[in-house]
């Protein structure tokens, strides 16, 4: 069995403590084959948050995964945001901006969809979306294969202005031809999964999008600190979320999809 943690926007500088540390000890515990970190370690791309990102990602278990967030890019010094806006990320997290992961039954590819030019959007160039092809295409089909990125492809449900990922849709494109299975973003602050074709409607592929709260940060929105715990089992895959309450983390929802000729059924509780 295949298991990720999928943690997000975890915001040093504004990051809850007492979460933080139940959370390194929970996924600790559980003992995930992979954490996948889907962007904003920090609040304003400061060093002593990125410092305080990297020792707490270097006490996660199994592989860890991560992707920088719009927050990862100085927002205040002007320089350093259009000139060398990841430089302190690269410095104290990791140079690799494209990382990749591959084992005998899963692909995980990370792509950074941060921007000098927006303070909020995120937008992947032509040159990502062909890297995703390159990555994915040539693996066997029983790999499964999962694209991490910040920004999400899809918006929250019930959104009235929805802001999606620029190019999203060409990159969803290439992932749809090139196998991909989950997509796994943050951003928003707010969990929710679902099949991509629920949004983008020419998209043919049956692919699972799987959006993250805020693990471990103040800055909630509506909901408490929560991270995605996800098995896959071919033909199944299931979504535990994972929820802050009460001083501990429990379970809040959990969603069980069947893949049969090609498509992701939800099965019933």
């Amino acid at each position: 069995m295949i298991s990720i943690a999928h943690i997000s926007d975890l915001h040093f500088g504004r990051e809850d403590p007492p979460v933080a540390e139940a959370l390194v000890a929970e996924l600790s515990v559980r003992s995930p084959l992979m954490v996948a970190v889907s962007g904003d370690l920090t609040q304003r791309a400061r060093a002593r948050e990125f410092r305080a990102a990297r020792a707490f990602l270097d006490r996660l278990p199994g592989a860890v995964l991560v992707v920088p967030g719009n927050h990862d890019v100085p927002l205040w010094n002007v320089l350093s945001r259009f000139v060398r806006p990841l430089r302190k990320y690269r410095r104290h997290l990791t140079p690799d901006l494209a990382p990749f992961f591959h084992d005998e039954d899963l692909a995980v590819m990370g792509v950074n969809t941060a921007r000098s030019w927006t303070f909020k959007n995120g937008r992947i160039s032509w040159e990502q979306i062909e890297r995703i092809r390159q990555r994915f295409a040539p693996l066997p089909e029983r790999v499964f294969k999962v694209l991490v990125t910040h920004h999400p492809f899809v918006p929250s449900p019930g959104d009235p202005d929805p802001t999606v990922v620029g190019r999203g849709f060409q990159a969803l494109q290439a992932a749809e031809a090139a196998g991909v299975d989950l997509l796994l973003a943050g951003h928003l602050h707010l969990g929710f999964s679902g099949d991509v074709r629920a949004h983008h409607l020419s998209i043919r592929r049956s692919m699972l999008v799987a959006q993250a709260g805020t693990a471990i940060s103040l800055r909630t929105r509506g909901e408490p600190n929560t991270y995605n715990w996800i098995a896959v089992e071919p033909p199944h895959l299931t979504i535990e979320v994972r929820g802050w309450q009460a001083a501990a983390f429990s379970t809040l929802s959990f969603t069980r999809w069947l893949k049969r000729g090609g498509e992701w059924e939800r099965e019933s509780p």
